[in-house]
């Protein structure tokens, strides 16, 4: 089967010829439609994401498709089922093995290109916006980096929940992308006080933050009392230094969100969150917006419109087209 290999940090990784894998036992092959592509793959491939898969190892966080063999004591889901499943590795080849438990049955409603990139951008602003940072009817929430793909599903969860959705990102067309999802104001990223521009907007009652570095801090000093700052990721390349004292003055909290990081200490909060997704899905009260989708074999170019940010939402790479 091809599948896309990162055999060393040092080079590109490539599509390569490897042998189809067999489940095993509690495990279910998948034969892949659709897989959708995230910034933490870019780290992956780079050796700097928290975990680091020993090499070589194929990329691709969560996938979609129709599972087409069974390792020995499952019989759910069953062959021939449409099922989407979130992992570490593996999406991006024509042929995955996953834990059966692992494996989300899909309605009919949903295409493979859409399960396949709701997964970690949903899951991501569900369990941080409800489980972590409980946010509120009426609050102010504030999502930086606005118009990519976990920004604009903590949009749409935000104006589910009943917030005031205050988004930031970077130029015109990023921002039309990011009032589409329900944004309430619109801030350009290159706007000359971001702090000032927040206060002037009331303040934030709950900051969704990727951004790191400055942006972090401008945040930080824009929080209103009681005020919950999750920090997601360091898009900007810059980890910040959080002083504490801010904290206890203002009785903020900061609270790190690793979605990843719940298919290991609580599944089941993971499963329970991809469930109501799906529903919210199937009521049409989400929607995914996907920019891009290429076949299998252009998926160096597909990791390039992320890593240029050139994509707005999800990229998604088909794997059973090969053009």
């Amino acid at each position: 089967m091809r599948a896309f290999q990162v055999t060393t940090t040092d080079a590109p990784p490539q599509l390569a010829d490897i042998a189809v894998p067999q489940p095993a036992v509690g495990e279910v092959r998948i034969r892949v439609s659709a897989c959708g592509l995230n910034f933490a793959d870019l780290l992956l491939l780079q050796g700097r994401y928290q975990q680091r898969p020993p090499l070589p190892f194929t990329l691709g966080m969560e996938m979609a498709g129709t599972v087409d063999a069974l390792g020995e004591g499952v019989s759910f889901p069953p062959l021939g089922a449409r099922v989407a499943a979130f992992r570490t590795t593996g999406g991006l080849a024509e042929y995955a093995t996953v834990p059966a438990g692992q494996c989300l049955l899909l309605p009919d409603t949903i295409g493979f290109d859409e399960a396949a990139a709701l997964q970690v951008a949903y899951a991501t602003s569900h369990l941080a916006l409800l489980r972590r940072a409980r946010l509120q009817e009426g609050e102010t929430l504030l999502v930086t980096g606005a118009a990519g793909g976990i920004g604009l599903t903590a949009i749409e969860i935000g104006k589910l929940v009943g917030a005031r959705v205050i988004a930031l990102a970077r130029g015109a067309d990023k921002l039309a992308v990011a009032k589409a999802a329900g944004a309430d104001h619109l801030i350009d990223s290159d706007a000359a006080d971001l702090k000032a521009t927040l206060r002037g907007l009331g303040g934030v009652d709950v900051a969704y933050e990727t951004i790191g570095g400055e942006v972090f801090m401008q945040v930080l000093g824009a929080m209103r009392p009681e005020g919950r700052i999750l920090t997601l990721g360091y898009a900007g390349g810059t980890i910040p230094q959080i002083p504490a004292n801010l904290l206890l003055v203002k009785n903020l909290t900061v609270i790190g969100l690793y979605v990843g990081g719940y298919d290991s200490f609580c599944p089941q909060a993971l499963h329970d969150s991809l469930t109501e997704i799906l529903c919210w899905h199937a009521d049409g009260r989400i929607r995914p917006h996907i920019s891009h989708v290429l076949p299998l074999s252009r998926t160096a170019e597909a990791l390039a419109l992320l890593r240029d940010r050139k994509s707005t939402g999800k990229v998604v790479v088909r794997c059973d087209q090969d053009a």
